[in-house]
């Protein structure tokens, strides 16, 4: 079986009224398959919630990515942060979520609302052990994984919502699993499965939320290989090396560029068909097709609204809507990047296009490469491997 590779994606709530989120989430790449986010989420909220949530994150995702037990890890806590003087209750709680070379995964939960596991789009009740570690009761959980296994870790700000205008009083743990069965898709990221249970709170807290609320979810897949080629290769002798070299690679292929995809349709021996589609957007050119190509894009205009979906996505996700259903070139484009690839190689022409230097066309080659640039960062703060090639 090959390696399973994680999808990370959260999304954060602050209290109404407040500038900081009293919860904190950390992801530590082990570098060897490894993989450890926390979850933490401070007393109370503000500023003093955020400081304390952080620091915990910080301290446990360090400490377990190089391999420290559990123990050790509460033990440093515990000598590093205060209790509370008057409640006499813990400075943060926290939820781990462990994975190992993408086939086993460990859940270590305390005081925060239990994780939910989906599988196969169902909630799944994994079996948890309770220890005693200097007083604290902490649940562990210890399974093997399964190809699209999504796990959804959140605050206890998730299960407030209940307590807000709405009045929906049958909001608990088992109401969110039965939600996120209903609302389960298959390609979704983590991110969207976890701007989706975010919205929802958001919604039941009446749009001013009493809690911070955070939502993290890691989603479990096979490893998906996206190749992207903009532009033709500066010099024309690299061009046969350019298009070899991309279409070797597996997975899908995305063309950008009128001129890179007249090349590409000459590289396969196939007709580029350019009849309009059915479905247009005057603010995006339209696509065209291209036996052997999974999506064929007009270049710097198409893209560079790719990179304002990835940047709106790497933040509260608010434009999933557009690009999530539509069918122009961007939003097919940025569902392929976003939800499918887990790999993305760019290739890159560097060639400069005659037809971007007509005066007043506020398109240039620095531009381009900003472009490439910027969209290649955007993927890479998502948790992709990403590889650019610059010809």
């Amino acid at each position: 079986m090959s390696e399973l590779i994680p999808d990370v994606g959260y999304v954060s709530l602050n209290k109404f009224g407040e500038q900081l989120c009293g919860d904190h989430v950390e992801i530590v790449d082990g570098g060897d398959g490894s993989l450890v986010v926390v979850l933490a989420d401070g007393l109370g909220s503000g500023v003093k919630a955020s400081i304390l949530s952080t620091l915990t994150a910080k301290i446990i995702s360090t400490m377990m990515a190089n391999g420290l037990s559990l123990a050790d890890c509460v033990d440093t806590i515990a000598a590093t942060l205060p209790v509370c003087s008057e409640r006499q209750v813990a400075y943060s709680t926290f939820t781990i979520l462990r994975f190992a070379g993408g086939k086993t995964a460990q859940i270590i939960q305390y005081d925060n609302p239990h994780v939910i596991l989906l599988r196969d789009g169902h909630p799944y009740a994994y079996p948890q052990d309770m220890v005693e570690i200097d007083g604290k009761k902490i649940y562990q959980a210890s399974l093997d994984l399964m190809e699209n296994d999504t796990f959804v870790a959140f605050s206890d700000g998730a299960l407030h919502a209940s307590v807000g205008p709405v009045l929906d009083l049958t909001w608990d743990r088992w109401a969110i699993g039965q939600f996120l069965e209903t609302m389960y898709d298959p390609h979704a990221t983590a991110k969207t499965v976890s701007s989706v249970l975010a919205g929802e709170c958001k919604r039941l807290y009446g749009e001013r939320p009493g809690d911070d609320t955070t939502v993290c979810t890691v989603r479990l897949r096979r490893r998906q290989t996206v190749s992207l080629m903009l532009g033709p290769s500066r010099d024309p002798d690299d061009e046969e090396a350019m298009l070899t070299a991309f279409f070797a690679e597996p997975g899908k292929h995305i063309v950008s560029g009128g001129t890179t995809s007249a090349l590409a349709a000459r590289h396969l021996g196939r007709e580029l068909d350019t009849t309009l589609p059915a479905y247009v957007d005057p603010e995006i050119p339209p696509t065209a097709r291209l036996e052997g190509v999974d999506l064929v894009t007009e270049g710097v205009v198409t893209l560079g609204r790719v990179v304002e979906y990835a940047r709106d996505y790497l933040g509260d996700n608010a434009r999933y809507s557009q690009w999530g259903y539509k069918k122009d070139g961007a939003s097919l484009a940025a569902r392929i990047l976003f939800e499918d690839a887990t790999h993305v190689n760019l290739y890159i022409g560097r060639a400069v296009n005659p037809a971007h230097q007509a005066a007043g066309l506020p398109i240039g080659f620095d531009r381009k490469m900003q472009i490439a640039d910027q969209l290649s960062d955007c993927l890479k703060q998502m948790g992709k491997t990403v590889k650019m090639y610059k010809f």
